[in-house]
């Protein structure tokens, strides 16, 4: 059963949701944008030890709270690490009134017909109830369009929500990120193909779905899935635009919220005094929360 006052928090409240999930992929990247490099940990425990070090530090400044984060989501290993002794999704909620969600993809298959759908996900069942009793409300999966493939674009979007079909069944909020490359040529075609199979599946669902969507060509082009009924919420990934121009666009797209990743961090580094770095995310947070509440 979905908390109540997190879904009122994600439907109503002026504020952006923080993606804090990279994963094994994209750590060493994360880590040398704040300034360590691999040269500086040995093997993935030590990796992952520093990254959830990296994350903590976002999440216990004075700065990250639910007047303006929303929601963060979690990479698996951090939902199963502990803030200040307490575990990451309850530290969240309790402590910063920020609502938990948990990544659950396993990454990308190989490209076929202009899609990269999701690698199958192993043990999804037995992590979804996990990730309800530790506080989660929900998940979020990713699958990547390169191309205006009709046929690619239609199986991308099923496999979307067949697995948010699986996440609801557990009680918990699915995210459904079919991400559009935003350097495609064929961009705004593909982001028409995909609104129409959204469309198609939405008709048919019970219950709500949040979407996480690539910034489109066309401002408030995706006004008729921000006002659909089945939908909570439209949240934007910046897509590898930098900060002040993924805000920029974000900000003409009405009733659309930022989920950004590195567009949140830039400018963090691991040799910021407390001070420094705090100063640095609150400018971050406080610029993507105004390009948020449009």
């Amino acid at each position: 059963m979905l908390n109540a006052a997190m879904t009122e928090q994600v439907r109503g409240g002026r504020g952006f949701i923080a993606a804090l999930d990279q994963s094994g992929g994209s750590t060493p990247k994360a880590l040398k944008l704040y300034g360590i490099s691999e040269s500086e940990y040995s093997g993935e425990d030590e990796m992952f030890d520093l990254i959830h070090a990296m994350r903590a530090r976002i999440i216990t400044s004075p700065a990250f709270t639910g007047e303006k984060v929303l929601g963060a989501i979690l990479f698996e290993q951090t939902m199963d690490r502990t803030i200040d002794g307490i575990p990451t999704a309850r530290y969240l909620w309790e402590k910063r009134g920020v609502v938990p969600f948990l990544k659950i993809d396993k990454g990308l298959e190989a490209e076929a017909d202009g899609v990269q759908l999701m690698k199958p996900i192993p043990g999804l069942e037995a992590l979804l109830a996990r990730a309800a009793a530790a506080g989660i409300y929900g998940t979020k999966e990713r699958s990547v369009v390169n191309a205006a493939n009709a046929t690619g674009i239609a199986a991308a979007v099923a496999q979307q929500f067949d697995i948010g079909h699986q996440v609801a069944a557990q009680g918990l909020m699915p995210i459904l990120e079919p991400e559009v490359t935003i350097s495609i040529p064929d961009k705004a075609a593909a982001e028409a193909i995909l609104q129409d199979e959204i469309l198609k599946h939405l008709e048919g669902l019970d219950g709500q779905v949040m979407l996480k969507l690539s910034l489109p060509t066309q401002a408030d082009f995706y006004l008729p899935l921000v006002r659909h009924p089945k939908v909570l919420k439209v949240v934007a990934l910046s897509g590898g635009h930098a900060r002040d121009e993924a805000n920029r666009i974000l900000a003409q797209n009405h009733g659309i919220i930022a989920s950004f990743s590195r567009a949140l961090t830039e400018g963090l580094s691991a040799q910021q005094s407390d001070a420094a770095f705090d100063r640095v995310l609150k400018d971050a947070i406080d610029s993507i929360h105004a390009a948020s509440i449009t």
